[in-house]
């Protein structure tokens, strides 16, 4: 017999389902039969496999050992690796990170240890406020995740109770997200709002863009307004209504007005003549606009994060060059 002790990560989460994520060895269908034979107790009683746990319950598992990974020592890799991390704000529950272009979210078939993730993970780790030995089911994790080349703010919560708050705030679209964009030509109107459905080819990485509903197709949505225009480049600003897969670069160059940079999406010629070899995109400014309560975040509703200087901007926009008139961002 084992067990377990419910802490604040773990308060909330249905008792099948922290199971599963605590003996991911275990099978769900030997797993619910566990349950229903009482041999998965809660605070030494059966329980059904639906019930919310409390911090505190304890937890007690009549489960063969064979189901439980085997003890480990603590990831050195965690207490060695140097973070490196352009932090714009950080409570008890969260941080804002300012991620570098060329910098991945996460890992993947290439690159497995020097990610946005791991960064963030380390450094919890190394600061004492995160330990994997004393997590059963809560990792450190990324509400949001932009592009490798796109730069910008990624929200990482630091406990499970802020994750699902920032999630389901993404979902209602109580986060407003705005990006800087350098586009080829002028848009007409210079304001205005970019709609469709966006459906991705999975082969080529990319998406495409239908002005009418297609099957498998999401809607998406994007206002923008142009803020400056030099040699034949515009800068905009975009707040994203949607938050789908390239949904910035792939509106604009279907609207004939690619990003400045973008191979995928834009004219290798046109990117040529301006030295740039990946998009000039950028999630700039955050803005925590709940309309439904915050619940623990409560305390954020109304404040807004920017990411500070943008350096495509005054590359491709000198100050000298913009006047007072223009709008600020």
């Amino acid at each position: 017999m084992k067990e377990f002790s419910i802490g604040r990560n773990d308060a909330g989460q249905r008792l099948d389902r922290w199971l599963a994520k605590t003996l991911p060895l275990l099978p769900a269908p030997l797993a619910q039969k566990y349950i229903r034979l009482k041999r998965v107790k809660v605070n030494g009683r059966g329980s059904r496999r639906d019930i919310r746990l409390a911090e505190g319950d304890l937890i007690q598992l009549y489960i063969n050992d064979e189901f439980f990974e085997a003890p480990r020592e603590d990831n050195g890799f965690l207490a060695v690796f140097r973070p490196r991390l352009d932090i714009v704000y950080e409570d008890e529950n969260l941080m804002l990170l300012n991620k570098r272009p060329g910098l991945l979210c996460h890992p993947d078939a290439r690159e497995k240890v020097n990610t946005l993730i791991t960064h963030i993970q380390a450094y919890l780790y190394q600061k004492k406020e995160w330990n994997p030995r004393d997590e059963h089911s809560f990792v450190p994790a990324l509400c949001n995740r932009i592009d490798r080349n796109t730069g910008g703010l990624v929200i990482a919560a630091k406990n499970a109770g802020a994750l699902r708050v920032i999630n389901q705030k993404i979902r209602d679209r109580e986060l407003e997200k705005y990006y800087l964009a350098v586009i080829h030509g002028q848009m007409s109107p210079p304001s205005g709002r970019l709609e469709g459905f966006l459906l991705k080819d999975e082969e080529q990485a990319q998406v495409k863009v239908y002005h009418r509903p297609v099957p498998g197709g999401r809607s998406a949505a994007t206002v923008y307004r142009t803020l400056r225009r030099r040699g034949g480049l515009s800068l905009v600003e975009c707040r994203l209504i949607t938050g789908r897969t390239h949904q910035i670069r792939a509106q604009f160059a279907d609207a004939g007005h690619p990003l400045l940079g973008d191979g995928k999406y834009g004219r290798e010629k046109d990117n040529r003549r301006y030295g740039r070899s990946f998009q000039a995109l950028y999630s700039y400014k955050l803005v925590f606009a709940f309309s439904t309560d915050g619940d623990i975040l409560e305390y954020l509703n109304g404040k807004t994060f920017t990411a500070g200087q943008v350096d495509f901007v005054d590359e491709y926009f000198p100050p000298e060059e913009q006047t007072a008139a223009g709008p600020e961002f």
